[in-house]
């Protein structure tokens, strides 16, 4: 029998995932958890095979409740299933340890053998996330230094090279240093370009 817990901020989500695993003879639900707190603190209590994790919760997020549950549960396998497929939620989710990630729209069928692969040690993901992580490993995350993301960011945000510099404490010479050092690593030449690219490889968050 693979042991699952369900963590959803939403108990209609959490009752219906219950209901679609119990009717595999296979499956059981052994606990529930409405937050990524009660999370880590359910799982290290009961051990469960698999945890179904929601990514976005009020109080914890579900890719810091997988971190803390795979340091406290290494044994156990923990599966992403949300709404949210952007490149960013993705990047951090397998970062955290997650063996897969699904979307809520999968079926009954996909989400029993998701669980069933978790629990034998594969990789689960959705078509749409697997193309995605590909194109991450053919075009691999540019490291672009704290400050130059900082920098970035506030370019976003539509301020100017001066602005910056005022913001930051630093001259408008060494903003526009940060920003040629970004513009080389992400192979682009102008601000507009450097935080679109940006954008597209979870380095910045959305303005």
């Amino acid at each position: 029998m693979i042991t699952v817990l369900i963590v959803d901020d939403h108990p209609v989500v959490r009752e219906g995932m219950r209901g679609m695993l119990s009717r595999e003879t296979d499956l059981a639900v052994v606990g529930e958890a409405a937050g990524g707190t009660e999370a880590v603190t359910v799982a290290t209590a009961l051990r469960p095979d698999v945890v179904l994790m929601d990514l976005r919760m009020p109080d914890v997020d579900g890719a810091t409740a997988t971190e803390r549950i795979l340091t406290a549960c290494p044994d156990t396998r923990v599966v992403i299933l949300t709404t949210y497929e952007t490149h960013a939620d993705i990047v951090r989710a397998v970062e955290a340890g997650a063996c897969g990630y699904l979307l809520k729209g999968s079926s009954r069928a996909e989400l029993a053998a998701a669980v069933r692969a978790a629990a034998r040690g594969e990789t689960v993901l959705t078509p749409s996330i697997s193309a995605r992580l590909h194109h991450r490993r053919q075009h691999p995350r540019v490291a672009l230094s704290a400050r130059e993301v900082e920098v970035l960011g506030h370019v976003a945000h539509g301020l100017t090279n001066a602005d910056i510099g005022r913001l930051l404490h630093i001259s408008e010479t060494t903003v526009k240093t940060h920003l040629q050092r970004a513009f080389t690593k992400l192979d682009v030449s102008d601000r507009t370009a450097a935080v679109t690219a940006a954008l597209a490889q979870g380095l910045l968050a959305a303005p």
